[in-house]
């Protein structure tokens, strides 16, 4: 981003934004305190696309929310650490599981193995995050997420080749 400050002989002070899109905002803060804020959608128009007036006030709380005070997005290392660790998997229910004809809570299937059911696909029918008490048939496909070694643990249940 390239920020350019200029002064504004009797009127104030003027900072220009650029972006890495080239567009521009620009903020004009007068002396008496007023601010107005302007946005290029090209930095190279002459012509703002559209601009604003604030008080000092709605300009201190518009920086606070730029700056994550009240709201900090994600660290994306964090984000594709979290995206290695947690796997999404479709499982289909052996009539041999222990799980099948009970319901979910009845399983206690995050209690017993980290792993929780967000999906099933019942015939036609598709049951989105479903609820506890929904139970679970021989041939339902389970959508569930977890570590990748917890939904390896679950499917070998949902298959019936580990015992509860």
């Amino acid at each position: 981003m390239d920020v350019r400050m200029a002064d504004l002989p009797g009127i104030g002070k003027k900072m220009s934004f650029i972006t890495a899109e080239k567009s521009m905002i620009v903020l004009i803060v007068h002396h008496t305190g007023k601010r107005e804020l302007y946005f290029f959608d090209d930095a190279d128009n002459d012509e703002a696309d559209f601009s604003i007036d604030l008080t000092a006030d709605e300009t201190r709380e518009l920086g606070a929310q730029l700056l994550g005070a009240v709201f900090q997005p994600v660290d994306s290392d964090k984000i594709n650490l979290l995206k290695s660790q947690i796997v999404t998997e479709w499982i289909k229910l052996s009539d041999q599981s222990g799980f099948a004809g009970k319901s979910i809570a009845e399983n206690e299937i995050r209690k017993k193995t980290g792993v929780s059911i967000v999906g099933i696909f019942r015939e036609e029918e598709v049951i989105a995050s479903p609820d506890v008490t929904e139970v679970l048939r021989p041939g339902d496909t389970l959508m569930s997420i977890g570590k990748q070694e917890e939904i390896a643990v679950f499917e070998k249940l949902c298959k019936g080749e580990a015992a509860i």
